[in-house]
């Protein structure tokens, strides 16, 4: 019998060329074969009458070779036809021609008299009906009928050299020579959704439709309660660790408040006593600060800090880029000088004269900010009470657990301006408590967006020039710094001079990443300071940078941008007084660009564009499994599956704060799931 967690490589019966691509796939033991699950399914119980006519739904069909020919055109381009007669045809039937382009494999394995199924959308080509570069399998042998034949047949993510029906072959047979006893069912008790070898066996070949989505269930319920389970006990751990009480009793706080040129919103002060509660407890703060672009986090992170440095302890706060940094470390200059709280800062290439010494002192600074540089070059906190974390996601697990591992704990504070659906919450950020800022500052400019093709372009320069002439700023965005050959899209440096031509005699400044940090720092002061009118940028400036005066935005080839970063981007306007225009500029015409750019048109609310996001194109790099260190999923939706998600996470800190160190008989079986964990933190941040 073949056991579970054996080794491909210890059976003999499987070719060595189809182990290297199985590899490619990522599949290694018995157990990724049978967790290697189909993505959709094709019922070839009985197949549909060849079409008379075209349709937009594709279909699957079985039918003989009746004839094959290559076409050449112009010498290069080769076009591969094979006509298919259906099997009981009569003198009614339409043959049925597939076509490859340039695909010179197909024509080394496709010949007259073969059986081939197919699967395709039928598209009407002259007079014949085609399928363009359809799916298709060779059925060789009779032997082979039971396992893709008559059935509602697996259909699997495959690559070169490991066609479908060797993949499904491969695991008809190992789950059919399975060990049932290895095959541990790894769910909570009073979840009674059957055994999983049985899910495993109907997943891949059910006996009628009705067995695919009770065995789904299963396998999806036990990956989400497997990964609840490791954050449950991430979260588990992180609270048993020794911390102190960093909050001091908020006069200092009052004042910084009371001197605040506007006020609060209801949002901002019930985060600030939600912050508050944390820093009094003995317990380590692990908390995340959700709020959309000018929402006010900034003043929210530096009560915070206020509260850390009037119990007597050092505040850190660490920004993704030295432009951020910077700006951060000017408002809070601004601000908090005049109370006497000491600041310094810390990137790469900057390092303020009040820097050193770090350790408790009248010389040490009570605040630091700065980049990942506060992690390296011999930086030594002795008293650190608070770390915040601006825009968490851009910094690794490794940099935040480096700020933040150390005895007694200090309380840490993690912001992001990328809202965040809730389902991924309870995943990515599932050992932290969550904070929101759900309302916007009443003092904010309203922002309209607006998609233009470049056809527009001279009426986009006339409107740009008029808000100019009004004595306000402008941004004008690229994809790319230079010019590419393979990619049709404009570039900020190649077109620098066309737009100082355009608004001339308006001062336009160039902005990148190439550009050394001590110029790239001095370009923002004229911009922030009005004696640039117009900066030509990449998205160096996506994060952070705060020039209340910019009131436009063009954004060219705005298709080459994903949704959450148009959205970052356009929230670098509209954060003063004055109405602000972000332009989208595209003539990308594909229905995806289409809607993608019709919801920034439709809303400026972060979590609403963070929602039609992940609709999109689903979790993607929101997910981030390889920088929460959680496995990825192999079957189950977070958004889909939303309500799946919500029980396995009931269930699995239901059974953590009932027996926490799994030690109960039942209970034994999960300690595989999280036992290497124990120790480390999730999200890096504790």
């Amino acid at each position: 019998m073949i056991q579970l967690t054996q080794s491909l490589d210890q059976l003999d019966w499987i070719p060595r060329p189809k182990l290297t691509a199985l590899r490619r796939l990522g599949i290694e033991t018995v157990e990724d074969v049978v967790t290697h699950f189909p993505f959709r399914y094709e019922d070839r119980r009985t197949f549909a009458r060849f079409p008379s006519e075209e349709s937009d739904v594709p279909i699957c069909l079985c039918g003989e070779v009746v004839k094959t020919r290559l076409l050449r055109f112009g010498g290069w381009k080769k076009i591969f036809e094979a006509t298919l007669q259906e099997s009981e045809a009569n003198a009614l039937s339409q043959p049925l021609v597939l076509r490859w382009f340039n695909l010179h494999y197909v024509q080394r394995m496709i010949a007259t008299g073969q059986r081939l199924v197919v699967f395709g959308k039928p598209r009407l080509r002259g007079r014949r009906i085609c399928m363009e570069h359809p799916e298709f399998e060779i059925i060789e042998t009779n032997d082979e009928i039971s396992m893709h034949f008559g059935r509602i047949t697996p259909i699997y993510p495959a690559t070169e050299g490991l066609p479908q029906r060797t993949l499904r072959g491969l695991i008809y047979r190992l789950l059919k020579d399975l060990d049932k006893e290895s095959v541990e069912t790894l769910l909570p008790t009073g979840i009674d959704l059957g055994e999983r070898v049985s899910a495993l066996q109907k997943i891949h070949f059910p006996a009628s439709q009705e067995d695919i989505g009770p065995a789904r269930e299963h396998l999806v319920f036990a990956e989400f309660f497997a990964m609840q389970l490791l954050i449950a006990s991430r979260r588990s751990a992180a609270s048993n660790r020794h911390g102190k009480a960093h909050c001091g009793n908020g006069a200092l706080l009052q004042k910084f408040v009371d001197g605040l040129p506007f006020d609060l919103t209801k949002a901002q002060k019930r985060v600030i006593d939600e912050l508050q509660h944390d820093l009094a407890t003995n317990r380590p703060m692990n908390r995340l600060l959700q709020g959309d672009v000018g929402s006010g986090k900034t003043v929210v992170a530096i009560t915070a800090m206020l509260l850390a440095v009037e119990a007597g302890f050092q505040a850190a706060l660490m920004a993704p880029t030295q432009i951020l940094a910077e700006q951060h470390y000017a408002v809070l200059c601004r601000w908090l000088e005049p109370l006497g709280v000491k600041i310094s800062l810390r990137t790469g290439d900057r390092r303020e004269e009040n820097f050193l010494p770090l350790i408790s002192g009248n010389g040490a600074p009570d605040i630091l900010v700065g980049t990942h540089a506060l992690l390296y070059e011999g930086v030594s906190f002795e008293n650190l009470g608070l770390s915040v974390i601006d825009e968490q996601h851009k910094f690794g697990v490794s940099q935040r657990a480096r700020l933040t591992a150390r005895e007694p704990a200090p309380d840490v504070l993690v912001m992001t301006a990328t809202p965040i659906p809730r389902t991924l919450t309870m995943t990515v950020y599932g050992d932290l408590d969550v904070s929101v800022i759900d309302e916007m500052p009443a003092n904010r400019g309203k922002v309209i967006t607006a998609v233009r093709d470049r056809s527009k372009l001279g009426e986009v320069l006339t409107f740009m020039r008029s808000r100019l002439e009004a004595g306000q700023q402008a941004y004008v965005i690229y994809p790319l710094i230079d010019e590419s050959d393979k990619l049709d899209v404009k570039a900020a440096a190649a077109e620098f001079d066309t737009w100082c031509e355009r608004l001339r005699p308006f001062r336009c400044e160039l902005l990148h990443g190439r550009i050394p940090a001590a110029e790239k720092q001095a370009i923002m002061d004229r911009f922030r300071r009005g004696k640039t009118t117009t900066l030509i940028s990449t998205t160096v400036i996506e994060v952070g940078v705060d020039v209340p005066n910019a009131t436009v935005m063009l954004i060219e080839n705005a298709e080459r941008f994903g949704l959450a970063q148009l959205h970052q981007l356009r929230g670098r306007i509209g954060r003063g007084k004055h109405k602000s225009y972000c332009v989208l500029l595209s003539d990308g015409e594909s229905p995806e660009t289409v809607a993608k750019l019709a919801v920034l048109e439709r809303t400026s609310d972060g979590f609403e564009v963070a929602e039609a996001d992940w609709e999109m194109r689903g979790p993607g790099d929101l997910l981030g499994t390889a920088q929460s260190g959680l496995p990825a999923l192999k079957l189950g939706n977070l958004r889909t599956d939303a309500r799946i998600m919500r029980e396995a996470r009931a269930a699995a800190i239901a059974l953590l704060d009932a027996d926490p160190e799994l030690q109960a008989p039942d209970n034994q079986r999960f300690q595989q799931l999280i036992v290497e964990e124990r120790g480390r933190t999730f999200s890096g941040v504790s």
